[in-house]
């Protein structure tokens, strides 16, 4: 069965997380095996420079007056270079058990014109170029696992994801679509439209009775609630028949304020890592790795709004029992004058389908040549690009 889904489209009749899986039924009965995947999208482009921050690089405080921590501001020191951002101070416990890791300096290879729809295309098909794979590569993925049983797959999501979309059948566990404006799309509109004067009163007088604090907090208590939900039943899926799923993390894009603004999805994709870690069975931790990744970096400086624009280099983030973590992969490329992609982004040194075809190759077994030919066109695949414990 042929399933093309459009990203960017709201799927209709969408249910809530207590009802049943939605969408296509796998066509085969799943039977018990060893490994798991889970891949996070961060949609809205994640400033790795702010996750993992290069502390041990004198530069960055040149580029980042604002934004840059030392530990001093709590920054979390990693291995005397990298260090992590405070706000994710609660998965320090994985870091110890080298069950987290990051490659830094990572790319899909988006180098155009910057575009979230576009980087988000490129970071599901998995292909070379922008529209050049028109299915998810996790999709394509599904079909070239060598057991069957290990092909059950599940996205959990409130749009359609492309990274699942293709002729493989697939579970769909569908939300409740959230219209609210996240705050970075607000900021955002504010900037876009700050000299129209009748659109800046609108949006003002819409914005305006959701700034109170108490409003605020419940937001956000909601909001966590919500990514809680979704990695409880991620996690219980994966200990039942399921063997790899997907779900998304929105709110990236910190054009404005971000010091104010990261912490938040920052927060979330904190609380899903967790949750996964307690609420999967520990013999199915141990054999579970997750990929967090983003369609691309942004800027090395930061803007003069406090925050930061789209980039190319970012972080990819590794959790689980099954990955080589307590360690920052990275041939840094330094934030010198020359060293920058085109004089303003951290210049990407790894090709995030290396990482992703690695996670493949040694969760399911699937060979070189198929993560080659049918799941990353054109890839030349390292098989010594593994970070996932053998």
């Amino acid at each position: 069965m042929t399933s093309e889904i459009n990203r960017r489209a709201f799927l209709t009749g969408a249910c809530c997380l207590a009802a049943a899986p939605l969408v296509t039924p796998v066509s085969f009965a799943a039977m018990p095996g060893d490994n798991r995947l889970v891949t996070i999208v961060l949609r809205g482009a994640m400033d790795g420079l702010a996750l993992v921050q290069p502390h041990g690089d004198p530069l960055l405080r040149q580029m980042r007056p604002t934004l840059s921590l030392g530990t001093d501001d709590g920054l979390i020191d990693l291995d005397g270079f990298f260090g992590l951002h405070p706000a994710a101070k609660d998965l320090l416990p994985l870091w110890k058990a080298r069950e987290l890791g990051f490659v830094h300096a990572v790319s899909t290879p988006y180098r155009e014109a910057r575009s979230h729809f576009d980087g988000q295309d490129m970071l599901e098909s998995g292909g070379a170029t922008v529209k050049a794979e028109r299915t998810g590569w996790l999709n394509r993925a599904i079909s070239t696992i060598p057991r069957p049983a290990e092909r059950r797959a599940i996205d959990i999501t409130t749009t359609a994801e492309l990274i699942l979309s293709g002729r493989n059948p697939v579970d769909v566990w569908s939300t409740r679509a959230n219209l609210a404006f996240t705050e970075d799309e607000q900021a955002f509109f504010v900037l876009l439209y700050r000299n129209d004067p009748a659109f800046a009163a609108a949006l003002s007088e819409a914005t305006e009775t959701d700034m109170s604090s108490d409003l605020i907090r419940a937001e956000e208590e909601k909001r966590s609630a919500g990514i809680r939900a979704v990695a409880e039943l991620t996690a219980g899926m994966l200990a039942g028949d399921h063997r790899i799923a997907n779900f998304s993390i929105n709110g990236w894009d910190t054009h404005v304020n971000q010091a104010k603004l990261f912490p938040k999805p920052l927060k979330d994709l904190v609380t899903a890592i967790s949750t996964l870690k307690e609420k999967l069975p520990p013999p199915v931790w141990r054999k579970t790795a997750v990929l967090a990744v983003t369609e691309f970096g942004r800027t090395a400086r930061e803007n003069g709004s406090k925050g930061t624009d789209h980039g190319t280099g970012g972080v990819a983030i590794l959790a689980g029992g099954a990955v080589a973590g307590g360690k920052v992969y990275s041939e840094w490329p330094s934030l010198a004058e020359g060293d920058l992609l085109e004089d303003r982004d951290l210049r990407p040194t790894a090709d995030l389908r290396q990482l992703a075809a690695a996670m493949l190759y040694q969760q399911f077994d699937v060979s070189p040549n198929d993560l080659e030919t049918a799941v990353f066109p054109g890839l030349s695949f390292d098989k010594r690009a593994s970070f996932l414990r053998g």
